[in-house]
């Protein structure tokens, strides 16, 4: 035994208990436990002590390690070993980031606080392997040994700090008849015990802070590695590690080392979709992959069928008694009523992502009662944070909730739910639309609901944010036949669609408008809607040939009831289709034939902008000293019309990026930079990605020929970009203003290009 061992080395060196003591380091009271076998052998630094005590050979030196050794391994004691890490995983993939964190945090041991590494993420991430790995990779930085304790806080009952301080002393050799009898008395204990100990503790499955707190370490130097599904937010001095799902070329490698199958490079793309079908979730990966493997008659494509319905994916994905539905019904049963009634009824959002007020009108709650909620379910992992102030749900989580919502509540309540969301989303959808018709800044009706707007900008942010949710909640009165509540929402969009046109659902959004305006006995709503229709596929949908025929009709409805201003929108509408069709002739008569019905009519202030396309077409067709003149006179003709602010702002941009690309075209250099300046601002408060190239491209030329190069690629790089992001970077317009900026930039040397 390594006690007798001990004692007779002391005896043989004629030293007392208290002479070694005094000689190693160690106190006289451990050395005593030691020898009389009421503790386990000491960890590398203590036997090191006390070796250089005995003053020994390195031949009995060998012989002390040699039975300290013996001692330590678990069928020398007779019993399990108490702290023992739980088993790695073979084939675990990724991390690499969060590993170089942890390695880091094991280098600054012994340097003031004991590091305490948090790692949480929602159920399936990973977690406790990872923090297994860390443990293994570090082993060699930690001599004096690793110890672990689950303390099982997903359980009805988890372990409480005490009895966590009684394992991991038990695990750090302290005999039971030596382990103090109140929490504190054991939390100091255990902190002295540490302070000298170079160990790894791992706290797996932490329910809360509290439970935490009394296991930490002040100082020394060890590190720890706390695992959570919760943030544990109240932990002051740590540095958390929130892991994120695999990537996905990491969720393809674990399916490939699992099951031979996926190996199959005929089987790459079923792999791909098998990952992205599983959330690269690894726990779901780890199913997926075994029941894979365990039916050697399947293949990839008999998996992917197994997952691919969205209503049967969480029972798919089973394996054994391992469930992943059962993984994320751990942090459901511990959230308090509220919460979970909001969990389950955030599957009612269309959108990927959500804001407070929407979870708000769900459940029916006061905003910060839902705010509270909604940080309950980030801080147990089931709910992610997006930005500053939206969240989203993990793919298999909001199936998850999705089943707890047929579940637990009847068909009537998850009805009503569902029509509060989408009356409310086009509520405030046709409220934020309003203020873009607003002549003097003067708020609609409603402006001061759940989501307060003082403006066009905060209307237009929360229309861009809720894009998704407006948007289903307007497919849906669609399909319901609510005709004129789709009409009326729409016309509320209407400035808002002139300022943001190249957004692709635009085409769907007016197509619903104009078949809902059909089914309604007003004709003119019917003609109107039809209008719209046609602007819509041109600038959203890139139909040019489409455009034009549903203008064309337009054109006749509107002929057969005189209605002079929606003869003239059909035939602008026609004018701009055709101007991206190449048949500029056409289009310039069309254009004409337009501004002179505006003015037959009487009213050109809302249809001021006619002639900035008119003007645009000009330039087109290379006759950019007319479209000069046009653009000048429309800016003069705004100065004594009184216009909704939505309509201001658009013509204002597109008039001043007119002027901007036209003087451009002119080579008059110092004007293109003077009305660049000003466009550019307004193109860009307005989203307008692809005014905001055309300005960039045509400053950046004028900086090229005015010899500032610096500028020149600054703006040319920047305006390729916006061009090439936006939904109409195909038409042939923008085609010739990215021809145009990458020969300039090609023009200023090889560093401009890369």
């Amino acid at each position: 035994m390594f006690g007798d061992r001990l004692r007779a080395l002391r005896r043989d060196a004629g030293l007392t208990l208290e002479q070694l003591s005094e000689a190693s380091g160690v106190s006289d009271r451990t050395i005593s436990d030691m020898e009389r076998g009421h503790s386990r052998a000491p960890q590398a630094r203590t036997l090191a002590a006390l070796a250089d005590g005995l003053r020994l050979t390195d031949e009995a030196r060998d012989v002390l390690i040699a039975a300290a050794k013996e001692a330590r391994s678990p069928s020398a004691a007779g019993r399990p070993r108490v702290g023992e890490l739980p088993r790695g995983v073979g084939d675990f993939v990724g991390r690499a980031a969060e590993l170089m964190i942890a390695r880091d945090a094991a280098k600054r041991t012994g340097d003031g606080p004991a590091p305490v590494l948090v790692v949480h993420g929602t159920a399936g991430l990973g977690k406790t392997a990872f923090a297994v790995r860390v443990a293994d990779e570090l082993r060699g930085e930690f001599p004096d040994g690793r110890v672990y304790v689950d303390l099982r806080g997903t359980d009805s009952a988890p372990i409480e700090p005490g009895e966590a301080l009684g394992r991991l002393l038990r695990a750090l050799d302290v005999p039971p008849a030596r382990i103090a009898a109140g929490e504190d008395d054991r939390s100091a204990q255990l902190r002295a015990l540490l302070r000298d100990r170079r160990c790894l503790v791992v706290l797996d499955n932490a329910g809360a802070e509290a439970q935490v707190r009394p296991l930490l370490p002040a100082g020394g130097p060890c590190l720890v590695v706390v695992t959570s599904r919760r943030i544990l937010g109240g932990l002051e001095g740590v540095l958390r590690i929130p892991l994120p799902p695999l990537a996905p070329s990491e969720s393809a490698g674990l399916l490939r080392a699992i099951a031979a199958q996926a190996g199959d490079p005929d089987a790459t793309a079923q792999v791909e979709t098998v990952s992205r079908l599983c959330g690269h979730l690894p726990l779901a990966l780890r199913i997926a992959g075994t029941r894979l493997a365990s039916r050697p008659q399947w293949t990839v494509g008999n998996l992917v069928d197994r997952l691919a319905g969205a209503d049967r994916r969480l029972a798919a994905l089973t394996a054994g008694d391992t469930r992943i539905a059962a993984a994320f019904g751990l942090s459901y049963a511990q959230l308090p009523a509220p919460a979970a009634t909001m969990f389950r009824r955030l599957a009612h959002v269309p959108g990927p992502d959500f804001a407070a007020p929407l979870a708000s009108v769900l459940t029916e709650t006061d905003l910060p009662d839902a705010e509270d909620c909604l940080d309950e379910l980030v801080e147990i992992g089931l709910l992610q944070p997006q930005g500053a102030d939206r969240y989203r749900f993990h793919d298999l989580i909001r199936l998850f909730a999705e089943d707890r919502l047929r579940a637990e509540e009847t068909d009537g309540t998850r009805t009503a739910t569902a029509r509060r969301m989408t009356d409310w989303l086009l509520a405030t959808a046709t409220v934020a639309g309003l203020w873009y018709h607003s002549h003097d800044g003067t708020p609609p009706d409603g402006a001061d609901g759940l989501v307060p707007m003082a403006g066009m900008q905060e209307a237009g942010d929360w229309l861009r944010a809720e894009t998704d949710n407006w948007l289903a909640a307007l497919r849906t009165i669609a399909a319901e036949d609510r005709h004129q509540v789709v009409v009326d929402t729409v016309e509320a969009l209407a400035y808002y669609a002139n300022s943001t046109p190249l957004w692709p659902g635009w085409a769907e959004t007016h197509r619903l408008a104009m078949l809902a305006a059909a089914a309604l006995p007003d004709r003119r709503q019917q003609l109107d809607h039809l209008v719209s229709y046609s602007w819509a596929l041109l600038h959203s949908g890139n139909r040019a040939e489409e455009s034009v025929r549903v203008a064309m009709d337009a054109l006749r409805m509107a002929e057969e009831t005189d209605d002079l201003e929606n003869q003239g929108l059909a035939l602008q509408y026609a004018g701009a289709a055709l101007r991206y069709l190449g048949r500029l002739d056409e289009a310039l008569a069309s254009w004409r034939a337009a501004i002179a019905l505006f003015e037959q009519g009487g009213d050109l202030g809302p249809h001021a902008a006619k002639r900035g396309g008119y003007a645009a077409t000009l330039a087109t067709a290379g006759r950019d000293a007319e479209a000069v003149e046009q653009y000048l006179q429309m800016l003069s003709e705004l100065d004594s019309i009184e216009m909704p602010q939505g309509a201001v702002a658009v013509i204002h941009a597109s008039a001043h990026a007119g002027l901007t690309t036209s003087y451009c075209a002119l080579e008059q250099w110092d004007e293109c930079l003077r009305w660049g300046a000003t466009a550019l601002p307004q193109a860009t408060e307005l989203h307008n990605v692809r005014l905001v190239g055309h300005v960039r491209i045509a400053t950046g030329r004028a900086h090229a020929a005015l010899g500032d190069t610096g500028k020149a690629r600054a703006d040319l790089v920047a305006g390729l970009e916006a061009l090439e992001e936006s939904h109409a970077a195909g038409s042939g317009l923008d085609l010739a203003f990215l021809k145009a900026g990458r020969e300039t930039l090609d023009d200023l040397g090889p560093h401009a290009s890369a």
